[in-house]
């Protein structure tokens, strides 16, 4: 297994980034092990615990898709942007996932769908040796200035909760 961090900062553009690769036996829970400890550098992580655990079960989706599907080591590159985590897996298959509509009682066949719903974009590239799968993940309060945040207090603007 492999792993690399990069903190890179140009013109104003400031990313962060992490990436592991997981071998088809016993990939899967090791892959959530690590992308849980990379999301604790992140500003957000700690006030949005929903969003943390949403990214870890899409890692854990994508990667048991990459060993089941494409039997093959799964490569994890998770990149933040200051707006977007992005989760990609890489497989050496160039198959495209398909969306399924599996029948009551199938044990597979939801991983694409669970990633589609949890995740605020989903992409699948096809490469020259396989395919990358990258879903983007936007908390609330990640890097946006207060006057941007959905929950900031504006000037002018009465709280409930004032008294």
């Amino acid at each position: 297994m492999t792993s690399k961090r990069t903190d890179t900062g140009a013109t104003g553009v400031r990313a962060k980034g992490w990436a592991h690769s997981f071998p088809v036996s016993g990939g899967v829970h090791a892959g959530r092990r690590w992308t849980r400890r990379q999301l604790e550098f992140l500003p957000w992580t700690a006030d949005e615990p929903e969003t943390v655990d949403a990214v870890v079960l899409a890692v854990s989706e994508l990667l048991t898709n990459a060993h089941i599907h494409a039997h093959s080591d799964a490569r994890l590159i998770l990149t933040w942007d200051g707006d977007c985590l992005h989760v990609s897996v890489h497989d050496e298959d160039p198959t495209l996932p398909r969306q399924r509509t599996p029948k009551p009682g199938e044990t597979s066949g939801r991983g694409v769908g669970i990633v589609r719903m949890l995740a605020d974009e989903l992409e699948v590239r096809c490469q020259r040796h396989g395919k990358t799968v990258s879903a983007c993940f936007r908390p609330a309060s990640a890097d946006r200035p207060a006057a941007e945040r959905p929950d900031a207090e504006r000037p002018g603007t009465d709280r409930p909760d004032a008294g």
